[in-house]
């Protein structure tokens, strides 16, 4: 019997154990206004953080009468593999769920489950959240709670002592206090307080002094309250009051600053020295608590794990460091309804290498990598977002060997409001350049003593007089001049300019910088093209750095003489197998003295760059199809070959070509284009590539291609009727001898059958069974 029981009680341990997977979380809520029928819609900001994103939190109700559901939407706010060692990754998502309450009374709701990832504190977790939705007296509108953020995952190497301080902002303006969980089974499960930190609660600032490296993390069970600066009544619709106090506490305590934004995170390191020679706060056995009831309580928790000990705890040398222009911890940051916002983020390490960066914010945030080693963050705000404050919090991770690194953590904010009053600025992206408009409805006119000027006005088609006038300010801006800059990510290439408006009186610098209008046209990198496309393709115009603006053409040709082009008109060209298909590619750059390059042409049955398999014609700038001729061109950036026509076994009756090309300093024999044809089996080839493209001494490869080419079948060739007669009389034959074979076919099943039914069959003895 106790053996079974130990037994169960293992099991029940491996059954937690992959079960852990739980690693924190937040909740806010937000008064959405008066339904018709006069409930009260709210809605709730959840976010979770697990090693999936399939997991969420299932909210049940506490206390007093919470409402109903309406309506949720889920999304994906950030995931990381640089997890501890035992979870796969972690994945933030934000569940927004929409309730109806019947009045505005006070209600709770809790969160409950089972495990946290491998803790120091208890395997379960509990999460309360108490909503007062009263009117107050102070603003005459519904009370709102503070905005809170914080990244789910925070780790430190154990030698580095760091502050953390959160970012909880009150619309209302109230003071915000951070405590630990106290409660047991609705704040808490086992209301842990880890060791080895210390949590200011008036400032809200977490600081690490030090504790044991472990692959267990520690879990923050904490909880954020927020109380008015001064004595206040919230009246409900029921017609009762209630009275709220400012906070007091059974012992004398720091006082928050007036600000409504009280901060736990970013982290300036603490150097050893500082931390060994400075006496530090200590944990009482019993924390002070408030002797006046908060207007709300929102949860916040998270796990902090403690790494091995790094090389050094200078920023900058292992830990990440932020420079500019990073925003500062506490920033505002202004945004428009459905206009992106974009934060920009840029850190340095010496001896790491940068990875990634992590973030929370609101939904529908995303996070890019720029070419120039920053990190980009985009949001755009809704109409529902207008009069909203959202933090976003990020830390930058790099890595060297085994070490994982975070920089400080920090959280700016986010103010949704309307369109500034200065007027409309419109851009438009066009193929070469950038066209902006901008009304100024007196905000750059106010002053005789001002100019508006482009990033680099020293060129005079830069000048923005050429095209505006008394009411607008009108910019024709290229994408290779006045000052444009070139962006690019994984998904956009993105130019970007501005238009500032200064004192007149001097060309190069300004001690009146009246405004700043930022504006950028994003053109992707990649597209899909619908395969039911049958039209002749144009040309393709590129501009790249070094380079200018080129354009590619290609084009089918009726003869190897190469003076008629086939009419774009009679696409999809029709050809018969084995016949001769006169292809020519030429390019016509800006900047002279270039010379066109073809890398490889491959045939396929769609117009997709992406289909696979194709059929190689030249690849490495070698000769791959057998039937390829390559003809003497007649400037340096042409190329002009052509090949037999074939078909595509199966039912596909069409042909795309397609070709990798590029383009090169003419004359120079360190390009790709002087090296001719490379066979695949040489080593370095790529690297090299590479290499010489940095030196801008040559383009990156574009992609070319055109078609439809139709193979014509053999019921369309044009045939003498004794040729047809005698296909007809094969085909009859054909035929007749398939109706003889299936006869013989079915007369064989019916003599097997007949001679198979003549079989006895008998149980086998016992023994052979």
């Amino acid at each position: 019997m106790a053996s079974t029981q130990v037994l169960l009680l293992q099991l029940l341990l491996v059954s937690l154990a992959s079960a852990s997977h739980y690693f924190g979380a937040t909740t806010t809520f937000t008064y959405k206004g008066r339904n018709p029928d006069g409930t009260f819609k709210v809605d709730f900001q959840n976010r979770d953080t697990f090693d999936g994103c399939q997991y969420s939190h299932q909210w049940s109700c506490y206390n007093g009468d919470c409402g109903t559901d309406v309506e949720y939407h889920r999304g994906v706010l950030d995931r990381s593999t640089n997890a501890p060692r035992y979870n796969n990754q972690w994945c933030e998502t934000e569940t927004v769920l929409t309730k109806h309450v019947p009045s505005n009374k006070p209600f709770e709701m809790r969160a409950n489950s089972c495990c946290w990832i491998p803790a120091h504190n208890d395997v379960y977790w509990r999460l309360l959240t108490h909503v007062d939705l009263g009117t107050r007296s102070d603003t005459g509108e519904p009370n709102r709670s503070p905005d809170v953020a914080i990244l789910p995952f925070l780790r430190v190497p154990e030698n580095c002592p760091r502050s953390y301080r959160l970012m909880a902002f009150d619309p209302d303006g109230d003071t915000v206090r951070c405590r630990y969980g106290n409660t047991v089974d609705s704040e808490c499960s086992a209301c842990y307080q880890p060791s080895g930190f210390f949590l200011d609660e008036d400032s809200c600032t977490l600081h690490y002094r030090y504790a044991n490296a472990d692959p267990s993390v520690y879990g923050f069970e904490l909880v954020v309250e927020d109380f008015p600066r001064y004595p206040i009544t919230l009246a409900y619709s029921d017609g009762s009051f209630s009275s709220k106090s400012p906070l007091t506490v059974e012992r004398n305590r720091q006082t928050s600053t007036p600000d409504p934004w009280t901060t736990m995170s970013a982290a300036t390191t603490i150097s050893q020295w500082w931390y060994w020679g400075q006496s530090t706060p200590t944990t009482p056995n019993t924390p002070p608590h408030a002797t006046t009831p908060p207007l709300s309580k929102l949860p916040l928790q998270f796990s902090f794990l403690v790494d091995p000990p790094a090389p050094s705890c200078q920023e900058g040398e292992y830990l990440p460091m932020f420079v500019n222009p990073t925003p500062q911890h506490g920033d505002h940051i202004h945004a428009e309804v459905n206009k992106e916002v974009e934060i920009r983020v840029k850190a340095r390490a010496t001896y790491s290498t940068l990875h990634d960066i992590i973030m929370s914010g609101p939904t529908n945030i995303s996070k890019h990598r720029s070419t120039h080693d920053e990190f980009v963050i985009r949001w755009t705000a809704a109409p529902e977002d207008l009069g909203e404050h959202y933090a976003i919090c990020f830390a930058v991770e790099s890595f060297t060997g085994s070490g994982i690194y975070q920089s400080e953590m920090r959280c700016v904010v986010v103010d949704v409001t309307k369109e500034q009053v200065y007027g409309d600025v419109t851009v438009n992206a066009m193929v070469n350049s950038i066209v902006s408009e901008e009304e100024t409805k007196n905000a750059m006119t106010a002053h005789d003593d001002t100019a508006s000027k482009l990033s680099d006005p020293t060129n005079t088609a830069c000048s923005l007089k050429r095209h505006s006038n008394s009411t607008h300010v009108i910019a024709v801006i290229p994408l290779n001049a006045c000052g444009t800059q070139l962006e690019e990510d994984d998904d956009n290439l993105i130019f970007k300019n501005e238009i500032t408006t200064v004192d007149d009186h001097s060309d190069l610098i300004t001690r009146k910088h009246l405004l700043e209008v930022e504006f950028y046209c994003q053109y992707p990198k990649r597209g899909n093209v619908t395969l039911g496309f049958t039209a002749h393709r144009k040309s393709v115009t590129v501009w790249e750095k070094g380079f200018g603006t080129f354009t590619y053409q290609f084009e089918f040709f009726h003869t190897n003489h190469f003076r008629t082009m086939m009419d774009p008109n009679s696409y999809p060209l029709e050809y018969d197998v084995g016949s001769r298909i006169y292809i020519d590619i030429e390019a016509s750059s800006s900047i002279n003295n270039t010379e066109l390059f073809v890398e490889s042409c491959w045939a396929a049955p769609y117009d997709n760059p992406n289909y696979r398999p194709t059929y190689p014609i030249i690849e490495n700038g070698c000769e791959v199809d057998e039937t390829v001729e390559i003809y003497s061109p007649d400037h340096q950036a042409q190329f002009k070959f052509s090949m037999e026509a074939f078909k595509f076994i199966g039912l596909h009756d069409q042909v795309y070509i397609s070709c990798s090309v590029l383009m090169c300093e003419a004359g120079n024999p360190n390009t790709r284009c002087s090296q001719g044809c490379i066979n695949s089996t040489q080593s370095g080839g790529h690297h090299h590539h590479n290499r010489k493209r940095e030196a801008v001494i040559q383009s990156a490869s574009h992609f070319v291609s055109q078609g439809p080419l139709r193979l014509r079948r053999a019921a369309e060739s044009l045939l003498n009727p004794d040729q047809t007669n005698l296909n007809l009389n094969l085909n009859l034959v054909f035929i007749a001898g398939c109706l003889l074979a299936a006869v013989g076919m079915i007369s064989a099943v019916v003599m097997y059958k007949a001679k198979m039914s003549k079989v006895k069959y008998e149980p086998l003895p016992a023994f052979e069974t």
